[in-house]
């Protein structure tokens, strides 16, 4: 089994309120760009990883993987206004065939048995995202006033890696763009197009760090890994 992926670091992460891009925000002395590419970079299943950055920052971005001997990364993109125009343009540099994986540089706790997973269902179906259960009661609104409450038991969060062959994921990105059809993520553009998207069960440590609220989680996980190891 093997896959390339895209990692997402283009975004400035403005609910952080850091004054700069989250993605360099240091989690025990380390940048989290970092910690989340190390998921690629030590998985031999991982032949390549293209990194989709902001073009102010290729600099520095080039640095951190020299300083930290990254050497899977073999691309760094310019990402685009919005997150689905950042994964076509890693896509376009992918130029490739088989398995890739979209993954979110500020998700950096996924676990490598989630990530073989993912591809391994890519193989069967042609996409897999990770993805968890609904903990909470979600409630569908007019404004402020409950309209339903939804069934939890078939609702689930997704997540990222979200993992599909080449072809069909590069397809589902140009027939969105040919229609003018913005996705609130990948899976969603190529459930558009009617092909199957399996869900392969992640984990809630497998958080994204959006917040500042979220770095407190983060230094509590990377301590329990400390521990464990």
């Amino acid at each position: 089994m093997e896959y390339k992926a895209i990692v997402l670091a283009a975004g400035q992460g403005k609910r952080m309120k850091a004054g700069f891009n989250k993605q360099l925000i240091e989690l025990n002395e380390v940048p989290l760009i970092i910690h989340s590419l190390r998921l690629f970079e030590l998985d031999e299943w991982c032949k390549e990883i293209v990194l989709v950055i902001s073009e102010s920052e290729r600099e520095i971005m080039q640095q951190l993987l020299d300083q930290f001997g990254l050497k899977k990364v073999g691309q760094l993109i310019s990402g685009g206004l919005e997150r689905q125009d950042s994964v076509y343009a890693g896509l376009q540099a992918l130029h490739s065939s088989g398995n890739v994986l979209i993954h979110d540089g500020a998700r950096p706790f996924v676990k490598r048995e989630t990530i073989h997973k993912i591809v391994m269902e890519v193989e069967k179906q042609g996409g897999a995202i990770a993805a968890v259960p609904v903990k909470d009661t979600i409630k569908k609104v007019d404004g402020t006033q409950i309209v339903k409450t939804a069934e939890r038991s078939n609702l689930w969060a997704a997540q990222t890696p979200q993992g599909f062959q080449y072809d069909i994921v590069m397809n589902a990105h140009e027939d969105a763009i040919a229609s003018g059809y913005i996705g609130t993520d990948d899976a969603s553009l190529v459930e558009r197009l009617g092909h199957t998207v399996s869900i392969v069960e992640s984990d809630y440590l497998n958080l994204k760090l959006t917040t500042e609220e979220d770095l407190l989680f983060a230094e509590v996980i990377l301590k329990m890994k400390e521990n464990k190891a």
